[in-house]
Formats: structure tokens, sequence, C-alpha cells
């Protein structure tokens, strides 16, 4: 199947999600509960989805239910949950290096599930990239802690594999109506785990309120909706890259509103992220056929 082409509109739009997931990292430890990770990622996704569901009046059809299942879980359910397990244990710094694996993981699993080889520029991205969010986030201070460090591959790895059966799937139905499933789905399926392991939250302010509504509304309805219609029109591989966007807005809100400082090693560091989300939008010379599935 003949790849579709790659538009500087369609990359931009893209780049708004990991942007807007930059900002999740300083939400979360400065405006929202603490120590409920699993119960803050539920409702980061359940509300919006619901809501977006019932406006949009269309559930899922035949095989489509097993498959949202699945996207659900991997994309929102598991990605979410393991995102805010390793911000609440891990500086932000920290947690996005080792998310930086993504588009390695990406392209491998494209090569496996869609027939899509990565070139040898893809790996030279994608290694650089994890390089470039080394030096851009981690310092001599960074703390690491062992469960989040698993929890921030681990959540690379499923949203990793949901993009690659995002773009091996292809949805039937509107842009809207297969992001609201999603979140529907993945919230759904997360709330009583949460719910059973940390119990409700015993009060919200003001300003967690506000900090919900924003990642409800902008960092997770509208960024998924602009992600999965980035998957339909790029290659996958090449999604995948841009989630490097978001180490970098991470550090550029501590700098901004935080009063952190930037050494010339990161400054390094983000020459070499850019670098990488571009070097990972060309396309290689040869492709194989990827398989894909109605």
């Amino acid at each position: 199947m003949k790849q579709p082409t790659t538009h500087v509109s369609d990359v931009v739009l893209t780049a708004i999600a990991p942007i807007t997931w930059g900002t999740t990292y300083v939400v979360a430890t400065e405006f929202l509960p603490p120590n409920h990770p699993l119960l803050v990622a539920s409702l980061r996704a359940l509300p919006i989805g619901v809501l977006l569901t019932i406006g949009l009046r269309k559930l899922p059809q035949g095989i489509w239910w097993g498959r949202i299942l699945i996207l659900g879980l991997l994309n929102i359910g598991l990605f979410q949950a393991l995102l805010f397990v390793a911000a609440y244990r891990l500086p932000g710094g920290v947690a996005a290096t080792a998310g930086a694996i993504q588009p390695l993981l990406v392209a491998l699993l494209s090569w496996l599930v869609l027939s899509d080889k990565p070139s040898q520029l893809s790996f030279v991205a994608a290694i650089s990239g994890c390089i470039g969010v080394g030096l851009l986030v981690l310092g001599p201070s960074a703390r690491l802690d062992g469960i989040g460090i698993l929890a921030a591959l681990a959540s690379a790895a499923a949203m990793g594999l949901g993009t690659v059966l995002v773009k091996r799937w292809r949805p039937p139905v509107p842009l809207m109506v297969f992001t609201a499933w999603q979140l529907t789905a993945g919230g759904l399926m997360l709330l009583p785990i949460a719910l059973l392991a940390e119990g409700p939250l015993t009060q919200l302010s003001r300003t967690n309120l506000w900090a919900f509504i924003y990642l409800g509304v902008i960092g997770t309805g509208l960024a998924y909706a602009l992600w999965f219609r980035g998957i339909s029109k790029l290659n996958a591989t090449a999604v995948s890259y841009l989630t490097l966007m978001s180490p970098l807005v991470a550090t550029l809100i501590g700098y901004v509103f935080l009063q952190e400082t930037l050494t010339l090693i990161q400054l390094l560091g983000v020459a070499i992220v850019l670098g990488s989300v571009l070097l990972g939008q060309k396309k290689p010379s040869t492709r194989a056929h990827p398989r894909e599935s109605q």
C-alpha cells in the first residue's frame, strides 16, 4: 500500500499532542492531589471520553469492540497509569528520558507488525534522540527510583504498541468517535483498579479541578484526537519521534516557570532532540509494504 505523503501541517498538528503531554509532569506534581497516580490517570481520560461518546452517539460494532478494548488499554489505561506512576515517583526529566525509548520501540514493532522495515536512518534518529533527551534532562542530582523507571519504560512500550496497532487496524469511524471510544474504554478499565488500590479522593481544591479540566480537555481529548489523526496521516515511526518534544517542553517549562537553569550541555541536548525529530520525519528511500487489515 502506498504510504501517505508527508505534509508539514500534518507534522505540526501531530506535534501538538506530545507538546501538551510535556506539561503533564509539572501539572501532576504542582497542581494535582498527591498519592493517587492511578485515579488521576483515570479521571483524566474517563469524563471527557464519556461526554464525547454520549454526544457523538455512536458505539463500536462487531470486531471493533475487542479492538477498542485493546487500544483503550494500551493507549489510555496502561499508558496513562504508568505515566503518572513515573511522574509521581521520578523527577520529570528522568521519567522523560526513560520514555524517550518509544521511537526505537515503534520502529521495531512496525517491522514486526506492519512489515515496515526501519532504515538505518531511523535507528540513528532514535538513538540520538535518547542521547539528546538524556543530555537535556538528566543531572548529577537526578533521583532514580526502580519502580518509576520501570513504569516509564512500560508506558513507552504500551503506547508504542498502541500506535502501531492503530496504524494496522485503521478505524472505520470519524476521528473524534475513535478517540472517544478509547478514552472511555481505557478510563473505565482503570477506574476500579485505582479505587481499590488508592481509594477515592478525600478533597478536591479549585486548583485541582482546573488542573483536571486542563488535562481532560486539552491534554487528553484534543491531544489524542490530533495524535490519532497523525497516525492516520503519517508513518507510525515518524509519528513516534514527535514524542521527543514532550521532555523538551517539560524542560522549557521548568526553566521559564520554576526558575530552573539551562546549561550548555542541556542546550546541546535541545539541539540533538530537535535534530532527531526532524531526522525522524525523513522518508527512507525504500520501504516494505506494510500489512494492514480493515
